[in-house]
């Protein structure tokens, strides 16, 4: 029974936004695997400071979320995953907006840490630039620099998608 009070409400976050969380975390991940780790340790942060946390627990576990996938792109920057290569398929079979949406999360797992924590703040969440600027702890001016460089190359990623359906 003290368990049950000692985690109040979690149980209702989780199943009340625990999708929303793992959409986020295979973003910033690139895998459904690693985004259910990243949610995992995410909610263990979270569990361990509950007394320390108070208010927005799910604004503190998206912040969590955010700085757990950073630090986890540094450690791959020492050793480099090796993400799946999608070919396009051969003929349309109703299988086209898969590939690209797996195309596009290669993409974002070509930029920067930094860059790609942006884009998905700012297009997937949907969170202004303060409010990007708040949960990655750093200024707007930053924010607004690193959606720019990062939608920037993510055109540069994807210009040759065009040339390749043209010749299909």
């Amino acid at each position: 029974m003290r368990r049950k009070k000692r985690f109040d409400g979690l149980d209702v976050l989780v199943a009340e936004r625990g999708r929303a969380l793992l959409a986020t975390a295979v973003l910033l991940t690139g895998s459904r695997v690693a985004g259910e780790d990243l949610v995992q340790a995410a909610l263990e942060r979270l569990m361990r400071n509950w007394g320390r946390v108070h208010g927005d627990m799910e604004g503190y576990l998206r912040r969590t979320l955010y700085h757990l996938a950073v630090d986890r792109w540094r450690v791959r920057g020492r050793r480099p995953e090796v993400l799946t290569e999608i070919e396009p398929p051969s003929q349309a079979d109703g299988t086209d907006a898969l590939h690209v949406r797996q195309a596009l999360i290669q993409a974002l797992g070509m930029l920067p840490p930094r860059q790609r924590a942006v884009l998905v703040l700012r297009y997937w969440e949907q969170f202004s630039e303060s409010e990007a600027a708040e949960v990655l702890g750093c200024s707007v001016g930053t924010v607004k620099s690193s959606a720019s460089r990062g939608l920037v190359r993510l055109r540069e990623l994807t210009a040759g998608w065009a040339l390749e359906d043209s010749r299909v």
